[in-house]
């Protein structure tokens, strides 16, 4: 039995969804076209389809609908009693989707007017006012709001929707989190100029490193969960701070010696403030990553802001 008898996908005016039963936007706004033009070709060039697509689409919602909407002549296009009728629903229908559209665009305006970023203190001390920057010029009117902290902390506020994109230094990508790598770094050991370490002519051994207290970054940051894993987990502190900044003074200070960031210690080692002693047998390279919830890839602003950082 034919597919009319409803028994097969249900096809008979009234069967189905409603998605199967009304046209689609662009067949109304086909036959919008036709009762105000009075002409399919006028009606398929407005709405950017050739003439046979037109009469293909017009005949396609003919069957769907069950009646005839257009009379076709050499004079032009008419619509029948039941076309003018269904295109008084149609320009309703088109009104509604019209409005529909204006609304998620204000949605989409409201959500790119913001941009919560959450980075790890090396990444939003030394990397992000650069990509910031360059947003900036693309997005004047994005108002961008920057939380730092450890890479733990921007994992907590990007699954708390707290943060739209993250930025973290830590060896594994954290726990319900998506990730792609937008940079590499090392960490280097620096001391004070006055330091033995300074002077010394032969590079520092993984052992003497493990054993010499050191002043480092707290647990949970990127920069703690490299030299933990190069050490297997023997780096002793002589103090832990929470901000690369506050173990850079405590180096140049003279405290005692610190693993930080090759890109945190640029200006201090060429002003001789402080100075990088070589290691021997310790890789301290790290990978910089982008992060955000896992299946939510970042759009609007977030996503621009992660194309500034491959730039």
């Amino acid at each position: 039995m034919s597919s009319m008898d409803g028994r097969d996908g249900d096809t008979r005016p009234g069967g189905g969804s409603l998605a199967h039963r009304v046209p689609d936007l662009g067949a109304l706004e086909l036959l919008l076209a036709v009762a105000r033009l009075g002409s399919l070709g006028a009606a398929a060039r407005e709405v950017g389809i050739t003439q046979p697509a037109a009469s293909s689409r017009i005949r396609s919602m003919e069957r769907q609908l069950g009646v005839a909407l257009v009379d076709r002549s050499p004079r032009g296009s008419r619509l029948t009693d039941a076309g003018a009728l269904v295109t008084d629903w149609a320009r309703r229908v088109v009104e509604a989707a019209e409005a529909f559209d204006a609304g998620a665009q204000a949605l989409r305006d409201r959500r790119d007017s913001r941009l919560r970023v959450a980075a790890s203190m090396t990444i939003a001390e030394y990397l992000l006012p650069g990509w910031l920057l360059a947003l900036r010029a693309q997005r004047p009117d994005t108002a961008v709001s920057l939380l730092a902290g450890n890479s733990a902390a921007v994992a907590e506020r990007l699954l708390a929707d707290e943060a739209d994109v993250g930025f973290v230094e830590g060896l594994t990508v954290p726990a319900g989190l998506d990730a792609t790598v937008i940079a590499h770094d090392h960490l280097i050991v620096v001391t004070a100029p006055g330091h033995p370490w300074a002077r010394r002519r032969r590079p520092l051994a993984a052992d003497e490193l493990a054993a010499t207290p050191l002043i480092l970054r707290e647990k949970g940051s990127g920069t703690r969960q490299v030299l933990d894993a190069a050490l297997g987990g023997l780096a002793r502190p002589l103090i832990e701070l929470s901000s690369t900044t506050a173990v850079k003074a405590a180096a140049v200070g003279g405290a005692g010696p610190a693993v930080l960031s090759e890109l945190a210690v640029g200006e201090e080692l060429a002003m001789r403030r402080l100075v990088r002693v070589p290691l021997d047998g310790v890789t301290l390279k790290r990978s910089l990553r982008a992060v955000w919830p896992t299946g939510h890839r970042p759009t609007g602003p977030a996503r621009d802001l992660l194309s500034l950082t491959r730039g």
